[in-house]
């Protein structure tokens, strides 16, 4: 072996060692302070890419949840409505059955022919007033909602709730209803039907909200998954990070060594001069 002094190889090449030595270290360290095994492409390209589009998917599936919250909603407004108006029919079934005693004369019959018509305008208002998100639910001027509660752009991501009216003029009833007795036997028959029809309506909203509770779930699974696979390629596992710290550690600490002692083997020549 040459015994040279203007190049000395073995520094090189520790120097060479200690610098790798020395960007492992820096890795381990920039993973085990942020808590990421993926901090930037060079990390590892593709399982970057893999868990961008994973979060991003995870941000819209929350996104979703809360869409369907708000229909959940929806639905629990227009099923509340639609009970008032329940109660407001069945009310108005006891005064037309009233008003069909053959006793009554024109005077008394008009009591009960007076409170059927404020609870038919009761009945309107509350159809007018039943909004969601600025969209009315029971007047009819909303025929359906189309809820997004998805993740992509296909048919299954969508739902549509169909809002039946119930105002007055849909479930049949109107002022005067019972103003005669003969108007008032008529009167009942077009209370059954209004009362069908708000049920019909209410059963809608009820397996509407459960489907849409069921979607939520769906999707909270989805995201708890995606999460955990986004986890998996992005985060670091502290305990396998350690012990690749410790071990490049040593490894610079070690280089350093090596590299003060390859600076002193030129030196050795000196001892042929002498």
């Amino acid at each position: 072996m040459s015994l040279v002094i203007n190049t000395n190889v073995s520094a090189l090449i520790a120097q060479q060692n200690l610098a790798t030595s020395n960007d492992q270290l820096k890795t381990s360290v920039q993973r085990l302070s942020s808590g990421f095994r993926v901090n930037s492409s060079a990390d590892d390209a593709a399982g970057l890419a893999r868990a961008d589009l994973l979060k991003s998917q995870s941000r819209i599936i929350q996104a979703s949840i809360r869409n369907a919250n708000d229909a959940v909603s929806a639905m629990e407004i227009s099923d509340k409505a639609a009970e008032q108006v329940t109660n407001l029919v069945t009310r108005m079934g006891e005064l037309a059955a009233s008003a069909a005693q053959g006793t009554l004369d024109a005077t008394n019959r008009a009591y009960y022919s007076d409170e059927y018509d404020k609870l038919v305008s009761e009945i309107n208002r509350i159809a007018g007033v039943t909004e969601f998100g600025g969209f009315k639910l029971i007047d009819g001027s909303t025929a359906a909602l189309t809820m997004y509660i998805g993740f992509k752009n296909t048919a299954n991501d969508k739902l549509s709730v169909t809002l039946n009216a119930l105002t007055t003029g849909t479930l049949g009833l109107a002022a005067g209803d019972i103003a005669s007795m003969t108007a008032a036997l008529n009167a009942l028959a077009s209370i059954s039907g209004a009362l069908n029809t708000v049920n019909a309506a209410r059963a809608i909203y009820g397996a509407s909200t459960n489907r849409l509770s069921t979607a939520m779930n769906n999707l909270q699974v989805t995201y708890t998954n995606y999460q955990a696979a986004e986890s998996r390629i992005r985060d670091a596992d502290f305990a396998f990070e350690t012990a690749v710290y410790t071990k490049n550690q040593i490894m610079v600490q070690a280089g350093t060594s090596v590299l003060a002692q390859a600076n002193t083997l030129p030196q050795n020549a000196l001892s042929l001069l002498r």
